[in-house]
C-alpha cells in the first residue's frame, strides 16, 4: 500500500481531474468486493461493503485532489507531472482509507453498511458540496460521516480531536471600485478610484475590530488589488480581492452584511461606487459532539490518552468536508505526520514545495479506521 501511495504521489491530478486516480481506487475496491458507484462530481467513487443484517450504516471519506505546485522533494517517487504535486497529502488520506478497505474486506468483522467515500475537488470547487447535491446521502445514506488529515508538526500518529467548530467558513468577495479616471496632474477633474479603494482597504478592518464581538474570531483579508498602469493616469476602476472566514454562522452573516455596506459608503464618499461580489464558499466545520466523543474513544481504547494531542484549537483554514457534516452527524479530526523538516519525516508543512505524507502514519490510521468501523457496525451495537 505504499507502493499505491507513491504510484498516486508520482501521478498527481487537479481538482476535478482525478480520473487516472479514480481509476485506480474504483479498481481496487471491485477487485476486494465493494460494489462502486463512479460518477458522483464527475471523478467521485462510492464504495459500499455490506455484512450481516445490521442496520447501522456509516461512511469514510477520503479526499484525492492535488495542487498546482511544482514538487521540489527530489523523491524517486515525485510528481511527473509540471505544477502539480500532492502538497497537502490527499495521496496518503487516499491509500490510507484504501488499506482500511482492504482488510475489512477481507476480516469481514462488521454487521452493518460501509460506504467509503473517495472525494474529488477539495481544494478547489469544493468537490463535497457537489457530491452532497448529486445526491450522496440519498443514494448511500449514513448515520455518522468521519474524515481525517495528516497534521505535520504533530507526533506521528497522535490525534487530534475537537467537538464543535473545527475550521473556519471561508468566502472570496471580489469588489470593483468604479469612477472618473483622469491625468493625475488634474485630480480635480476625476474621482480617484486608488484613493476610494485604499479607504476600503483601511474600513474593512473596522468591521473586525468594531463590528464584531471580541469574544469571536473573524478575518477579513485583502489578498489583491489591482489599478491602473501609469503613474500619472488615474484610473477609472480598481479591483479587491478578498478572503473572509469566521467560526460562528452568525458571524458570517455579519461580515456579508457589514463589507457591502462599508464597501459601497466608503466609496460613496470619495464619489465613486463598489460592485460587491460575495461568493460564499466552505461553511465552518462543525463536529457532531456524539460523533467526536465516539472517534475520541477509539484512539484512546487502543493507544491510550497520551495520543491525544495536547491544546487542539479551532483552525482559520477551512475544509469542504464541513458540507457532508451539514448533512450528516460526524467528525473530522487531524493526524500528526510527523514532527522533522525533511520529507523523510513528514515535518514540513502542507501546500509546500518540499512537502510528503509521511508513511509510517499510513498503518496507524488505517488501523484506526478500522477499529473504528468494526466498533461502530459491531452485531450488538444498538
Amino acid at each position: 500500500m505504499v507502493d499505491v501511495r507513491h504510484q498516486i504521489h508520482a501521478n498527481p491530478e487537479l481538482s476535478l481531474k482525478e480520473r487516472a486516480t479514480s481509476e485506480l481506487v474504483a479498481q481496487m475496491l471491485a477487485e476486494w468486493g465493494y460494489e462502486v458507484h463512479r460518477g458522483l462530481a464527475g471523478t467521485g467513487v462510492v464504495g459500499t461493503l455490506k455484512l450481516g443484517n445490521g442496520k447501522r450504516r456509516v461512511g469514510i471519506r477520503a479526499d484525492m485532489d492535488a495542487l498546482p505546485i511544482h514538487e521540489e522533494t527530489g523523491l524517486d517517487y515525485a510528481s511527473r507531472n509540471p505544477g502539480v504535486m500532492h502538497a497537502c497529502g490527499h495521496d496518503g488520506h487516499t491509500a490510507i482509507l484504501l488499506t482500511a478497505a482492504r482488510h475489512l474486506a477481507r476480516s469481514r468483522e462488521f454487521d452493518g453498511t460501509l460506504h467509503l467515500i473517495f472525494q474529488p475537488a477539495e481544494e478547489r470547487d469544493c468537490g463535497a458540496d457537489i457530491m452532497v447535491k448529486a445526491g450522496l446521502f440519498k443514494m448511500f445514506p449514513c448515520d455518522m460521516v468521519f474524515a481525517l488529515h495528516n497534521m505535520p508538526g504533530a507526533r506521528v500518529g497522535s490525534f487530534g480531536f475537537l467537538s464543535g467548530c473545527f475550521m473556519a467558513s471561508s468566502d472570496t468577495v471580489h469588489i470593483v471600485v468604479k469612477g472618473k479616471g483622469g491625468h493625475g496632474a488634474n485630480p480635480h477633474r476625476a474621482n480617484d478610484t486608488v484613493v476610494a479603494a485604499s479607504h476600503i482597504v483601511l474600513a474593512l478592518q473596522t468591521i473586525v475590530s468594531r463590528n464584531v464581538d471580541p469574544r469571536d474570531t473573524a478575518i477579513i483579508t485583502v489578498g489583491a488589488i489591482h489599478g491602473g498602469e501609469a503613474s500619472n493616469v488615474i484610473p477609472g476602476e480598481v479591483r479587491l480581492t478578498l478572503s473572509v472566514r469566521a467560526f460562528d454562522p452568525a458571524v458570517r452573516e455579519q461580515l456579508q452584511q457589514r463589507i457591502a455596506e462599508v464597501a459601497q459608503g466608503q466609496a460613496a464618499a470619495l464619489q465613486c461606487t463598489a460592485e460587491v461580489d460575495y461568493r460564499l464558499g466552505c461553511p465552518a466545520t462543525i463536529n457532531d459532539d456524539a460523533a467526536t466523543r465516539f472517534a475520541r474513544d477509539i484512539a484512546v481504547e487502543w493507544l491510550g490518552p497520551e495520543c491525544l494531542m495536547d491544546g487542539v484549537r479551532p483552525v482559520t483554514g477551512s475544509e469542504d468536508f464541513s458540507f457532508m457534516l451539514e448533512a450528516v452527524p460526524g467528525c473530522y479530526f487531524i493526524v500528526g505526520n510527523g514532527v522533522g523538516e525533511t520529507h523523510a519525516t513528514g515535518g514540513c508543512m502542507v501546500h509546500n514545495p518540499g512537502y510528503d505524507f509521511n508513511d509510517d502514519l499510513l498503518p496507524i490510521a488505517a488501523t484506526y479506521w478500522v477499529r473504528l468501523v468494526e466498533r461502530y457496525l459491531r452485531a450488538d451495537a444498538v
